[in-house]
This record gives structure tokens, sequence and C-alpha cells, in this order.
């Protein structure tokens, strides 16, 4: 059998996973080699079909036992693919549902013929590469995006008539922009989807989804990100402001800066000064290769509203014997 794949060896999961589990490794592959972490990767592009198609036949439980039903019957010893029908006498149709006569496996000369037939793909006028893309795994390959690593898809398929595509808007908080993952969406016509979305998305970023529009057209998401109380997006640098009191910034010393990842521990610098912006680097959002950007801290001085009695003391000590004077200039 050529080009036999072992779904159960590309995902790294045992062949007794439970669904959980293959769901839960599927998200985190696609998310290391999603194309638009790995911009010009081309083996990056390739594992990413590869986990995809895996995915999409283990996590349907009919797919599943069909594949393995046929997996097993391939790594029998003596296998011809002409005469597969006839030690397959329990197996499973194209359909899904089991059958009580037998499938006849030689019509599959090679074992793309019986992907193809088990993914649903005969529809195909033409097909440039074998390999599918994940199921409502979101692709950035609309001539709209404008996101590194964008890639267009291998494939021309014959639409439905009256195939047309619909545009609907996805708004997301920051930190879910930031992490991407699965989201369920509910559209106009009532239907609900669960998309897996890639991390590091945008404002104004458009994510296709094939075949999930009216009759067989495109489903286009246009992201708004909402805007975040802390943090603010630079590009792919994320602003925040750091509040200081005036004796931290003075004397400098150790303090937690909140990221998008939790809090951090950085040394602000003796003397800093209000509006000082200082970089975390790779703190910021995703931008491809694996790199991401960096969080600027701007530094404010805050004063206290209400002091101690103590405090009071100690600030008119410190009030008479400071030798700073940031007046100085404007007396001359």
């Amino acid at each position: 059998m050529q080009n036999f794949r072992n779904y159960y060896e590309i995902l790294g999961v045992a062949r007794d996973a439970t669904g959980e589990e293959i769901k839960k490794v599927y998200r985190r592959l696609a998310r290391q080699y999603h194309p638009d972490l790995n911009p010009g990767n081309k083996a990056a592009e390739e594992k990413f079909k590869d986990i995809g198609e895996a995915y999409e036949v283990l996590s349907d439980p009919n797919r599943r036992a069909q594949y393995d039903q046929f997996s097993r019957f391939w790594r029998q010893k003596g296998f011809q693919a002409r005469n597969a029908a006839k030690t397959a006498a329990k197996s499973w149709s194209p359909n899904g549902r089991q059958n009580s006569g037998s499938e006849d496996f030689s019509e599959f000369s090679d074992f793309e013929l019986f992907v193809d037939q088990l993914l649903g793909r005969r529809g195909m006028k033409t097909r440039t590469e074998v390999r599918t893309p994940p199921p409502a795994s979101l692709r950035l390959d609309s001539p709209d995006s404008f996101r590194p690593g964008t890639s267009k898809s291998a494939y021309t398929v014959g639409k439905t008539p009256g195939a047309r595509d619909v545009e609907a808007r996805l708004t997301l908080p920051l930190e879910k922009a930031y992490e991407g993952g699965n989201e369920r969406i509910r559209l106009e016509d009532g239907r609900s989807l669960e998309v897996n979305m890639p991390a590091g998305m945008v404002t104004g970023q458009r994510i296709r989804l094939k075949g999930q529009g009216m009759n067989g057209g495109d489903l286009y998401l246009k992201i708004t990100v909402k805007e975040h109380g802390l943090f603010k997006l630079e590009g792919a640098d994320v602003r925040c402001q750091l509040p200081l009191t005036p004796s931290e910034a003075v004397l400098g010393g150790p303090v937690e800066v909140p990221t998008l990842d939790g809090l951090v521990k950085i040394t602000v610098p003796a003397g800093v000064r209000a509006g000082q912006r200082l970089r975390l680097a790779g703190k910021g959002f995703p931008q491809g290769n694996n790199k991401r950007g960096d969080q600027l801290v701007e530094i404010s001085i805050v004063t206290p509203k209400e002091v101690s009695n103590q405090e009071r003391e100690l600030y008119e000590k410190l009030r008479q014997i400071e030798t700073f004077n940031p007046r100085q200039e404007l007396a001359t």
C-alpha cells in the first residue's frame, strides 16, 4: 500500500487514546506548527497539514473505527490490494456505519484514495496536493489577509450551485486574541461552530472557514480585539503603565509587572523618570517564526492622597534636607 500514514504516530498518541487526549495533543501541535508562526517553513507547513488530517480522522469515532479496520487489514502478511475484499469480511462502509457484508478495499490502489473516500473528498475536480487542511482550523488564506506566514490552499473544488461567501464579525478579549485556541461562535443563521483560533489575532484580521458559508461557500470571520484596561497593542508590542511611589522612583528596586503571561519581577533603575519606558523583550504579541514583540513598561509616578503622621514627618524632614531643585532653571 502506497503512502500509508500512521495517524497515531503523527499526533504522538497511543492507539487507545481517548478523544479528549487526542484533542489536547492536536491543539498543542496545531499551535506549534501553524503557518503564521512559521512563515516560509515548508516542513512546518507539511507537518501542520499532516496533523490536521490525522485529527480529522481520529476525532470522529466512525472515521477512526474505519481507519483502524483498514490499517489492521493493510498490515496483514501477504496483503494485496486486489484481494483485500476477501479478508475484510467485517468492515465499515464509507459513511461510517458498520456493514454486515464487506467493504471492497481493492478499489483503493493507494492510501490517498482511501483517505479521499473516508473524508468525502471525491467531489474535487483538481487536486494539486493530496493532503487536506485541518478541519475547521482557520487558515489565513484569503486575499485580504495581511499577517505574515499566509499560505494558499492547494485545492480547486467544484462549488455547489448557489454557493455564496458570507462574513461575520467576532469580537474577542485581548487575552483570547493572544492565546488563541477553541472558540464557540454562533452565526446569524442559528448555527453554532467550534473553531480553533490561531494565537496572536489582531483587529481587522480576516479568517477564512472553507465551506461554512451559504450553500458550500466560505465564511470569513472579521476579528475585532476589545480594548483592554491595562494593556494596549502597538504593532507586535504591548504597552502598559507601571505606577511607582516617589521613593520607588528615587531608590529603584524590584517590583512586579503584569504581562500577558502573568506577573514578572523586574528591577527598576534608581532615578527613573515619569514617562520613561522600560522594555521587556519577548513579552509582546506573536509575530511569526516563534518570535514575539516586546512589552513596553511606561513609568508613572503617583503621590499618595493621604499619608500617616509618621510619613508626613519623614516627608517634612526630607524636604528640609534634600538638595534637588527641579525648578532651578526657572529662576534663571
